[in-house]
């Protein structure tokens, strides 16, 4: 039954088997469906924990990088991100509330459309960063309800009110 339920060919599951039911990888839920994530890539995975690594040092400054976390973005919505930061230590199993900094990186297998989907459930949630990254071609894109923003080379980073997190493109595609 799992893979009839990843697939989309089975029946419509409830929020409630949804949040009790295992998935490895973890899933997304979309409006009754859960949905696979593309991962597994070498370049994918390597990047990803460069990330995570990167924004760990953060920790100090009361920011704290959660990996694959489930985020409800609406009611009848669960994403799973890949990486990201809050500004505090989450007592939520499941986020609730916009993190300030939501990463994805791209898969060999990610479509355009597919990623834009999730990335504007984040943005509409009220996530303030979204940083959209590819270890192929070592571009990073920030995105907004305006549109996306192609970095090849500089610092991502916020700006205030929120607090200060910028990461180095070089430095994290060197990791």
């Amino acid at each position: 039954m799992y893979n009839r339920y990843v697939m989309g060919i089975g029946a419509l599951v409830s929020v409630e088997e949804y949040l009790r039911t295992s998935y490895r990888p973890d899933c997304d839920f979309v409006e009754g469906r859960v949905l696979e994530r593309n991962v597994g890539e070498k370049d994918h995975s390597m990047l990803q924990g460069a990330l995570i690594v990167y924004l760990y040092s953060y920790r100090k400054r009361n920011l704290y990088t959660w990996p694959e976390q489930r985020v409800q973005v609406k009611a009848d919505r669960f994403r799973v991100r890949e990486s990201g930061m809050k500004g505090d230590e989450a007592g939520e199993q499941i986020f609730t509330k916009p993190p300030l900094i939501s990463n994805e990186s791209l898969s060999s297998e990610d479509s355009l459309h597919r990623m834009h989907i999730r990335v504007r459930d984040f943005l509409f949630f009220g996530v303030p960063y979204m940083w959209v990254l590819n270890p192929r071609t070592r571009e990073a894109h920030t995105a907004s309800l305006t549109g996306y923003t192609l970095l090849s080379s500089g610092v991502l980073r916020t700006t205030p009110p929120h607090p200060e997190v910028a990461i180095e493109l070089d430095e994290l595609f060197r990791l």
